[in-house]
């Protein structure tokens, strides 16, 4: 802050606090803005803006949300006053954020070195702005941002108590000396509060003593129920809010392998998992597709979670993406959404028969907050045969609740969904258990212990049968079940031919 801390004159405490709260929000907006135009965000706008490291969560939080609400006129007033050079333009994230609190905002002070620029062309700013308004053919700069504006739905405020650090009731009863809070009837540690509270700094958020997580995010976690003691493998596991809640679940004994590839939500993973406490989470980074589900380190794995990259289309109220440029746009492009849920469609195929081929695994959820059928009921029609084959089968997570899957297939009624408008969040949940058939676990036994490589392709099995070596690629599930069809009957007419039968 050197524009701050050299000049003569004295800085009042709210300019100082506002020059520090452009700069956070310009880093969180640079993160967003980036993570839209690769379409691979390394997490949504509160997310980002939750982690410890953002001082005034709040201040941060309304800056960048107005700042991206106004994000289409701010481009087209900078555009139309042509006063950005390659210098300013290397730092377009923070120019965005002061020419938001010049032309819609709180007043700027001539601390700092953009707002010196930007104020001295205000008037190029404000003429720009004047004229877009003619062009658009409105009056006001609110009637431009109502062009955009999407309405938001509102729905309760769920946060997830963190046992490993506080019991339910006690933060029940810290909660309720400000607020109404009720328990959830279905998730133990959760609790519900009125949409509009606002516990962004509350000593409980802030300490890790509660998390600010939606009902239908924390029913995944749940759904697994792993047992304390347990090895388990959270397998796409950043920002870290589902793993930490298995750590509460098995009360942090056993072990939580977390695996994340990407290096900068690799970070954001291990603020979550320093914030809630946990002592037993291991994080691995790397490509869960190159876990080798032989390898003796997970051997001791009974449990999955999987919830890999999606649309997020369930939860785009919620992550505000309706905020984001590439949302604005989308309408018009139907053919490269459908090319993208098609290659996500193919990856969450791919990663899921992965997770089925771990041998002392007895339990795998899979998740999306995706609302389309192509990344739900469709990825677990296409594994049944090679789930089946591994002894696993649909079960019912959460009973009660009454909004289940899609009727395409026989079982259909053990998926659940939640809808974005009647519940807040549009989730899919998938609850594979392996059936306790010993004459199939043998079977399967003897199956992977003759199983020698994993390729990114998916489970490549080699197998060896004399001198003839037979190599199978498991994404071909038909395939796959053909061959081993074809094997047993062999080895039973091999077995009638010998008399041992």
């Amino acid at each position: 802050m050197a524009a701050v801390g050299r000049g003569k004159t004295r800085v009042s405490n709210g300019e100082r606090s506002a020059y520090f709260a452009r700069r956070e929000a310009a880093k969180v907006l640079g993160s967003v803005l980036q993570g839209d135009a690769r379409r691979q965000a390394v997490g949504s706008i509160k997310s980002l803006i939750y982690r410890p490291c953002i001082r005034n969560k709040k201040a941060t939080f309304a800056l960048v949300c107005q700042t991206l609400k106004h994000l289409p006129i701010i481009k087209d007033v900078l555009d139309a006053a042509t006063i950005l050079n390659a210098k300013w333009k290397r730092q377009q994230d923070l120019i965005y954020i002061i020419t938001y609190d010049i032309l819609f905002g709180q007043a700027v002070s001539l601390v700092g070195d953009a707002e010196k620029f930007l104020m001295h062309h205000k008037d190029a700013l404000q003429t720009a702005l004047a004229r877009l308004l003619v062009k658009k053919k409105v009056k006001t700069p609110q009637d431009l941002v109502d062009l955009y504006r999407i309405p938001e739905i509102s729905k309760p405020r769920y946060v997830r108590v963190n046992t490993l650090k506080m019991d339910v009731d006690s933060a029940l009863l810290e909660l309720g000396q400000q607020n109404m809070v009720k328990k959830d009837n279905m998730v133990p540690d959760l609790l519900i509060l009125p949409p509009s509270t606002d516990l962004h700094n509350h000593p409980l958020v802030t300490n890790g003593s509660v998390f600010m997580q939606g009902k239908a995010s924390s029913m995944v976690a749940a759904a697994l129920d792993p047992k304390p003691g347990w090895e388990v493998l959270d397998a796409c596991s950043a920002p870290g809010n589902k793993t930490v809640h298995l750590a509460a679940l098995m009360r942090g004994k056993g072990k939580i392998i977390a695996c994340e590839l990407n290096k900068e939500r690799v970070i954001r993973l291990k603020e979550t998992i320093k914030l809630s406490g946990a002592s037993n989470i291991e994080v691995l980074h790397g490509d869960f597709l190159n876990c080798n589900p032989n390898d003796p380190s997970f051997s001791k794995v009974r449990a999955i979670l999987l919830d890999p990259s999606c649309s997020g289309s369930g939860t785009a109220s919620v992550r505000l993406d309706h905020l984001l440029p590439s949302h604005a746009a989308g309408h018009a492009a139907d053919v490269t959404d459908t090319e993208r849920l098609n290659k996500l469609a193919a990856f969450q195929r791919k990663v899921l028969m992965h997770a089925l081929c771990f041998p002392a695994v007895e339990r795998v959820v899979y998740s999306t907050c995706s609302i389309h059928q192509i990344e739900n009921e469709d990825v677990v029609k296409s594994v049944l045969p090679l789930a089946a084959s591994y002894g696993f089968q649909l079960v019912t997570p959460f009973p009660q609740w009454q909004r289940r899957g899609l009727p395409l297939f026989k079982g259909f009624q053990h998926l659940l969904r939640t809808d974005p408008v009647e519940d807040g969040e549009g989730f899919f949940i998938a609850l594979f258990t392996k059936r306790d058939d010993k004459n199939h676990s043998k079977k399967q036994a003897t199956c992977r212990n003759n199983s020698k490589s994993l390729t990114r392709d998916g489970c490549t099995s080699r197998f060896r049968s004399g001198k003839k070596r037979i190599v199978i690629n498991v994404a071909h599930t038909k395939l796959f079940l053909m061959w081993l069809h074809a094997k047993q009957s062999r080895r039973k007419r091999d077995n009638f031919n010998t008399g041992d039968y």
